[in-house]
């Protein structure tokens, strides 16, 4: 059994690892920002070293992380979040003979270029929202108001020290001054019109130029409520023609890993558009494993050199649900109006989605985070939920 050192422990995506790696037997150490977080609290972690924020300082996060690898004799290492891939994989020489089972620094920071992306994805047969890219010097240029619903996504999620989000402006709104508001490291931004329609997204596994595993699942709520992590998800056949496009778009990307390519398909014409590729472990990821797709093993294997036989089947309709994140999407909706919220036309109502969310608590869906032999990640979640209610009135 290998020794595996997971970053990130703050994430759900690192529960999941843990718990998963835990399992098959493998002995495996947490790093994340304090050295007390939810991974960090689950039975399967052997400890919880704090490796600091690789947001504010990623060369001091390298240089940690380089540390606890060579404590430990770590045999993999698998950061969760993408500040943290950028500041460990211009390292990732330096952390051999550990493995780090993802591409080279070229390669990820290409796949997490959105325009860069987008043109190639429709090369390969997916559609791309109808979209602009928008430098600082074009802003003056600009319409002043929105002529329709329009999506301002930053060309990168994570830049200069920061991370970014996608913001929503809607017909008749002032275009121009809120993307003149926008922080120079949101440029060049890409200005979409909103594609409306439910959220998919791909699980997949390339390594040495095959997929080793694929499937699909589809996003029921979302924090924010406008589109966002999901909250509430549930697994579903993957379409042959998007398997194909997915394959297609990770093969021209000279992918190497894990990935999630993130999708909108279009209510009225059923047409798969691109959102973006997340090149890393996603947060839905325990509904994957509860499903019969253990991603964290798969990526272990494959780094330790063995050739596992492609994955070809799950289990369909599996729902699985993150709590605290409901309960957040439930307190937007409950305190904001669907204007407020930028919902499209259709979405729930506030009476609805109170229903929707206590129905929840009803099988078959399972709990994410809470699991009864493993109860406290949990805990260490609620603790620090409350924690959070002081320093922001926003969910």
């Amino acid at each position: 059994m290998a020794k595996v050192l997971v970053t990130g422990g703050d994430e759900r995506a690192a529960l999941a690892v843990v718990r998963s790696l835990g399992r098959a037997g493998h002995r495996v150490s947490v790093g994340s920002r304090s050295g007390r977080s939810l991974a960090g609290a689950s039975r399967y972690a052997s400890g919880d070293v704090a490796l600091g924020d690789p947001l504010a300082s990623p060369d001091a996060f390298a240089d940690r992380l380089l540390g606890e690898v060579g404590r430990t004799v770590a045999d993999v290492v698998i950061p969760i979040t993408e500040a943290e891939l950028l500041a460990v994989l211009p390292r990732k020489h330096d952390i051999a003979p550990a493995v780090l089972p993802f591409p080279d620094l070229p390669v990820f920071r290409a796949a997490c270029d959105k325009a860069h992306v987008a043109e190639v994805a429709e090369r390969v047969g997916f559609s791309v929202p109808r979209q602009i890219v928008v430098t600082r010097e074009d802003v003056p240029g600009l319409l002043a108001d929105a002529p329709e619903p329009t999506v301002l996504k930053p060309g990168r999620s994570v830049q200069s020290g920061a991370k970014l989000s996608v913001s929503y402006v809607e017909a008749g709104e002032p275009l121009r001054e809120r993307v003149a508001a926008m922080p120079d490291r949101a440029f060049p931004l890409l200005m979409q019109d909103r594609v409306v329609g439910p959220g998919v997204g791909v699980f997949m596994l390339r390594w040495e130029g095959r997929i080793v595993a694929a499937m699909a699942h589809r996003r029921l709520r979302e924090k924010p409520p406008s589109g966002g992590v999901s909250v509430l998800r549930e697994t579903q056949l993957l379409n042959p023609g998007i398997r194909r496009m997915a394959a297609e778009l990770l093969e021209a990307l000279d992918w190497r890993g894990v990935a999630m390519v993130e999708l909108k398909i279009d209510g009225q014409t059923g047409l798969p558009y691109i959102m973006e590729v997340n090149g890393r472990l996603w947060g839905s990821l325990q509904l994957a494993i509860d499903a019969g797709v253990d991603f964290p093993a798969l990526l272990v294997a494959t780094a330790l050199g063995e050739d596992p036989p492609e994955v070809g089947s799950y289990r369909v309709g599996v729902r699985s649900r993150w709590i605290l994140g409901d309960l957040d999407h439930l307190i937007a909706r409950v305190r904001r109006t669907p204007e407020e919220l930028h919902l499209p036309r259709g979405a729930p109502s506030r009476t609805a989605t109170v229903a929707g969310f206590l129905g929840a608590f009803l099988p078959p869906v399972r709990a994410e985070v809470f699991r009864w032999t493993d109860p406290r990640p949990f805990l260490t979640e609620v603790r620090d939920w409350f924690g959070a209610l002081g320093g922001s009135a926003e969910v």
